[in-house]
């Protein structure tokens, strides 16, 4: 019936896979949780504890992957149609977590949890990413289903296989941001999506260079495999902008303006409140820069 799938790198997983497996087996159903690590140097001890759980199985790739890759090999591993992918570093806010998610569950419609973040993991170090996720991705489902496709985090997302796997996708490369890609796929081939209150604590906040710098990764990503596919602007609000001022020819002015606002630019962002509105300029600014 129901195939959870953790792709998994270096981030502690028995305790979701307990809780999970211990909702699985109460609501008796059929099901297997997948966890799929991707060379892992951290939590080796833990492996042997969830081969042992009913149902549930660690294995390691050979080679790095990415995490993109990780989950295509989870769903084609995946011995049933319903898939629940959830990222290692969450945790459900509910015990009836994986009941609600069946309880909403309808044919052909993939269904998004929704994410949330407390100040439990918060530090000196990952502000960024703790205010970017309660700004940005922290939204009750009456909100996300306003606009749909912008909250396409595949971190908390049942899908049925077939979908999944005609949206992933399928480059053989290690990149960040591609949930945008994800999304795209699912709009231009006109698969429905809900969003539902089904949340998960997103715990593995990433210092804050890190996170800055995926952040332009997936910028990066976003122009070179979706910038010029057709209607992207109707759901990604990145590159609606970009594509608007590449029409009216301001690229090169964009770029300039950019050069010299950067410095100022990365102080707001960096502050301990974080000022998102700088950090959407930076990435407008940095996408127009790009070769």
């Amino acid at each position: 019936m129901l195939s959870i799938l953790i792709p998994r790198f270096n981030y502690q997983v028995l305790p979701l896979i307990s809780e999970l497996n211990s909702q699985c087996m109460s609501l008796g159903i059929e099901y297997e949780i997948l966890c799929q690590d991707d060379c892992s140097d951290l939590f080796d001890d833990e492996i042997h504890k969830v081969n042992n759980l009913k149902n549930c199985s660690i294995e390691r790739n050979e080679r790095k992957k990415g995490r993109t890759q990780n989950r295509l090999i989870l769903a084609n591993k995946a011995r049933y149609n319903l898939l629940l992918f959830l990222d290692a570093d969450v945790f459900p806010e509910k015990q009836t977590f994986i009941k609600e998610y069946l309880k909403e569950y309808r044919p052909n419609i993939t269904l998004f949890g929704g994410y949330k973040y407390t100040e439990e993991y918060l530090t000196e170090t990952n502000f960024f990413r703790y205010n970017y996720g309660k700004k940005r991705e922290e939204k009750v489902a009456s909100i996300r289903n306003l606009t749909p496709h912008s909250y396409v985090f595949s971190g908390n997302m049942l899908i049925e296989k077939s979908i999944f796997l005609s949206c992933n996708f399928s480059e053989q490369q290690n990149l960040y941001g591609l949930d945008n890609f994800f999304s795209y796929n699912l709009y231009i081939k006109r698969y429905k999506i809900q969003h539902i209150d089904n949340s998960i604590y997103h715990n593995g906040l990433e210092d804050n260079a890190i996170f800055f710098t995926k952040s332009l990764e997936s910028v990066a990503s976003r122009k070179y495999f979706l910038a010029d596919k057709k209607d992207v602007e109707k759901v990604n609000s990145l590159l609606k902008n970009y594509n608007l001022i590449r029409k009216n020819k301001l690229t090169k002015i964009v770029s300039i303006l950019f050069k010299c606002s950067e410095p100022l630019l990365k102080v707001l962002i960096f502050k301990k409140k974080t000022n998102l509105f700088a950090f959407d300029l930076y990435r407008l600014g940095y996408i127009c820069n790009l070769k």
